[in-house]
């Protein structure tokens, strides 16, 4: 792999990658060839021609192969040749003098994603547009943060699961779903694995977690939101309020942000030009009532007083936390009742306010999390409140007929967390293949 050569002694390497840029000489060619790995310089210098003995002057430089000036970029290449380290070469410190070259698998020559920045272009392209090193860092990021909160839930004693996406009724309502057609019925693809994290409570697996896909009938076009994305859930036991629940965010967020940082923290300021910022604990924590309050007193008034805090209220409130606290992170809580889900628990001394809240990052919501209401009389009645049938709800509802212990969790989209701390403009652009309601291809 290029990335070892320049710890590699001077000597005969083979080398495999894709044509990047051919810079073409007189006597002496240069080739930018990178694999998943990195990118390095090859040498294709002259050789002497045999003299002519009627004519002493008759010594040129010639280029030893005429396959080069015929690379496209693209192309995939196996070069043999001679390493030689030379610290005057920027790319690496080291440079391939090219002996033999093989052209494994050649390209067009009209790459119709070369130097365009129109996003869809690129979409259309993915495969081409995921070999910029940016992008292949993206998904070197998303491997890094993920493993890092998988070692966190494993070293708790957290189990993972792999909820059904195919399901026979709606989790919460028929909004936002996408119906299938399923045999001779039909069924709905899961925008949440929510109550399946419930059932693992019931069934008495105390702390677990799942990142899987997520499906959302939403037909918004924002940078913001998809049709199906990967959503990091996780669930546990034996709480005593939502801060439990909060405290495991923080704790996992912190966790993935350090390896990110530790791994990467080097490659991502050099390409995105940003550093990675590692979050302290404990994160702020504003009563959303209130957070409504001090971005009015700043000149914003969220439009509905019953309603979320809107795209704007969040970035408000971010930039005051930012300015107040130095912190890219607030949790916002006690949502009223009227705007959360049935299964939210109320607050004992106002039961009008919900013991939930959302995460803020970067002036972005990037996740739920909430106190489950465990008791079963209480969260039938929530759900007749909220105009629900606790029939079509059978299912559901048996799990707390059979004793529940007190439990709580959360949802995180993970394609908004990688955008805001890689300060992307979309979430197409750390989407390994984005699906929204006008992109089902490739």
């Amino acid at each position: 792999m290029i990335k070892d050569l320049a710890a590699r002694e001077d000597g005969t390497v083979r080398v495999s990658g894709w044509v990047e840029k051919v810079r073409d000489q007189r006597y002496v060619q240069f080739v930018v060839l990178r694999d998943e790995t990195g990118a390095v310089q090859l040498v294709n210098g002259g050789v002497l021609r045999e003299p002519d003995p009627e004519n002493p002057r008759s010594d040129v430089l010639v280029p030893r192969t005429t396959t080069i000036s015929e690379l496209t970029q693209g192309s995939f290449v196996t070069v043999t040749g001679e390493l030689q380290h030379n610290e005057r070469v920027k790319l690496g410190g080291v440079e391939v003098q090219i002996d033999e070259i093989e052209v494994v698998a050649a390209s067009l020559p009209d790459n119709p994603v070369a130097g365009d920045s129109n996003i869809d272009v690129r979409l259309d392209w993915r495969f081409l547009d995921l070999r910029r090193p940016e992008q292949n860092l993206v998904f070197r990021v998303q491997t890094a943060f993920l493993h890092a909160l998988r070692q966190v839930w494993v070293d708790r004693g957290f189990i993972e699961i792999q909820t059904p996406k195919l399901m026979a009724s709606a989790s919460e309502s028929r909004a936002e779903l996408f119906e299938v057609e399923y045999f001779e019925g039909k069924a709905f693809l899961a925008q949440s694995p929510q109550f399946f994290k419930q059932m693992a409570q019931a069934a008495g697996f105390g702390g677990i977690f799942e990142v899987g896909p997520a499906f959302r009938a939403d037909h918004s076009f924002t940078s913001r939101h998809a049709t199906e994305f990967t959503s990091i859930d996780t669930e546990l036991s034996w709480i005593d309020s939502p801060e439990d629940v909060m405290e495991l965010h923080e704790e996992l967020l912190v966790a993935g942000l350090t390896a990110v940082k530790e791994q990467l923290g080097a490659e991502i300021e050099k390409l995105f030009g940003i550093e990675i910022e590692v979050p302290s604990r404990p994160f702020p924590r504003i009563p959303l009532a209130e957070a409504k309050e001090i971005v009015k007193a700043e000149g914003y008034e969220v439009p509905r007083a019953d309603a979320d805090m809107d795209p704007e209220g969040e970035r408000r409130i971010a930039a005051h936390v930012r300015k107040k606290y130095g912190h890219d992170f607030v949790f916002l809580t006690d949502y009223d009742a009227s705007i959360r889900p049935f299964y939210h628990m109320r607050n004992p001394e106002n039961p009008q306010l919900t013991r939930s809240y959302d995460l803020i990052y970067r002036g972005t919501e990037i996740s739920t999390g909430a106190q489950r209401e465990h008791r079963i009389d209480v969260l039938e009645a929530q759900a007749v409140e909220k105009g629900m049938d606790p029939k079509e709800l059978g299912f559901y509802l048996d799990f707390f007929r059979y004793g529940v212990p007190p439990h709580g969790g959360f949802g995180m989209g993970l394609n908004r967390v990688l955008m805001l701390m890689l300060q992307q403009q979309s979430i197409r652009e750390v989407t390994y293949l984005f699906r929204g309601p006008n992109r089902l291809l490739p």
